[in-house]
Parts: C-alpha cells; sequence; structure tokens
C-alpha cells in the first residue's frame, strides 16, 4: 500500500492589489503603528516608499497590514521561526525497567541511567514488573521505586506516584532545573563560611 503524504501547507500572504478588505490597521517596516488606514491609502504609501503591502493578520478587526519589502519580510519570518525551533527543546520519554528483587548492583546500574536520562532533560517512566506469584508482595515494589526515586530527587521531581497499570507498577520523573544548582550554591557558601571561621 502506498502512501501519500500532504505537503505542510504554507502560509499564503496577499500582497499590494490582491489585499480585498476596505479599511487595514497598517504597521511600518520598523513595527511602529501608522494608524488604520483605507486600503487604496495604504497602497499609495507603500508605493510612495517602493514597497509591499503584505496582509500579515488577515482575520483581525481590522486586518493588519505591514509596509515592508516582502522578500525581507520572508527573510525575517524564517529566521524568527528558526530561532524559536533552536530554543524549543524536544523532551523524550525513557523507559527504565525494574524488578521487584532486584540487586543492589543492578538498581545503581539503573540509577546511573536514569541519572543521565534526567541530566539530558528526558522524563523517565520507572516500570516494575511482577512476574508470576510476586504480585502478592507490592510492598517490595513500592520499595525499589522509592529507593531509585529517592536517589534521583536531587535533579528530579515525581510527576505521577508509583500505581498499578496491570501487572506492573509505574512511576514518572521528569527532571527539574535549578534543582542541582541551588545546592550547589549552598555548598559554597558552607565552604566559604567554613574557611571564614579558620
Amino acid at each position: 500500500m502506498i502512501k501519500r503524504f500532504k505537503p505542510r501547507s504554507k502560509q499564503i500572504y496577499r500582497l499590494n492589489q490582491r489585499i480585498f478588505a476596505s479599511t487595514l490597521r497598517v504597521i511600518d517596516a520598523e513595527g511602529k503603528l501608522i494608524g488604520v488606514l483605507s486600503r487604496q491609502k495604504a497602497q499609495e504609501l507603500a508605493k510612495e516608499q517602493e514597497l509591499d503591502l503584505v496582509e500579515i493578520a488577515p482575520k483581525a478587526q481590522p486586518p493588519v497590514a505591514k509596509i515592508i519589502d516582502f522578500n525581507k519580510f520572508l527573510y525575517q519570518k524564517s529566521k524568527k521561526e528558526k530561532e524559536e525551533k533552536k530554543h524549543a527543546k524536544s523532551t523524550d520519554t525513557k523507559e527504565i525497567r525494574l524488578g521487584p528483587f532486584m540487586s543492589d548492583n543492578d538498581l545503581s546500574v539503573m540509577i546511573r541511567r536514569g541519572r543521565e536520562f534526567l541530566e539530558d532533560g528526558h522524563k523517565i517512566k520507572i516500570v516494575l514488573k511482577f512476574r508470576g506469584r510476586q504480585i502478592v508482595h507490592p510492598e517490595f515494589g513500592h520499595k525499589t521505586i522509592g529507593k531509585l526515586a529517592a536517589e534521583l530527587s536531587d535533579i528530579s521531581k515525581v510527576d505521577r506516584e508509583a500505581r498499578f497499570e496491570g501487572r506492573q507498577l509505574v512511576a514518572l520523573l521528569s527532571p527539574e532545573k535549578g534543582k542541582k544548582q541551588k545546592e550547589e550554591i549552598i555548598d559554597n557558601k558552607t565552604e566559604n563560611k567554613e574557611q571564614e571561621s579558620k
């Protein structure tokens, strides 16, 4: 079966003579409001400056138009979109699988892995699966998840407490920014006080 993907629809702007609104809220190239003008007056103003009249908000009342070179306008828009994408960091949810009767060594490996995920800015989903008759001792599962959450509490917060989903216990942790930094600042202050007292 062939999948057909629709191309992402690009926003289409009306320019100059293709603007149909009778009155427009007009902005200059620097973003300063000129005022509410008739379409004809706005088009004349753009022509005098040898620029384009671009309708940027057609659904506003009255529609908003900007007097600017259209190519420059498109360049500024694409630059702004790139900046927004750069700042919008994608976060994934990483999964860590545990058992209710894990050895301390195995648990420390999972704690280390969880710490790496959190430091990279990802959320972690802790999944503890009960097999066979292990389900009759849910307290061991809660204890194991509690240990892991306590070890990672310096850089994370609990989004969802551990609860059952079928035969597995699931909890969710997310990174907490500034928590580690605060602790480092407090440690630095205590070190400075200790040095001063000496």
